[in-house]
């Protein structure tokens, strides 16, 4: 599961950057332009607090904390 965890973070991470940058790469455009329907002007905060959430429990898979 220590794969999964560093992946999970990885991701998280990169949800991180993306909302603080407001990138314009087509993936996160993708994933922003569903997400603003329901978040509306504060997407960009969601996919940062999102992104550190998604790292937060990929560190608890690594350390053993969550999965099996």
């Amino acid at each position: 599961m220590t794969y999964w965890g560093i992946v999970t973070v990885g991701m998280g991470l990169l949800m991180l950057f993306w909302g603080t940058t407001k990138s314009e790469f087509v993936v996160y455009r993708i994933l922003r332009a569903r997400a603003q329907l329901f978040w509306g002007e504060k997407v960009h905060r969601f996919f940062q607090i999102s992104g550190i959430a998604v790292s937060a429990m990929g560190l608890f898979m690594i350390f053993k904390h969550l999965g099996s």
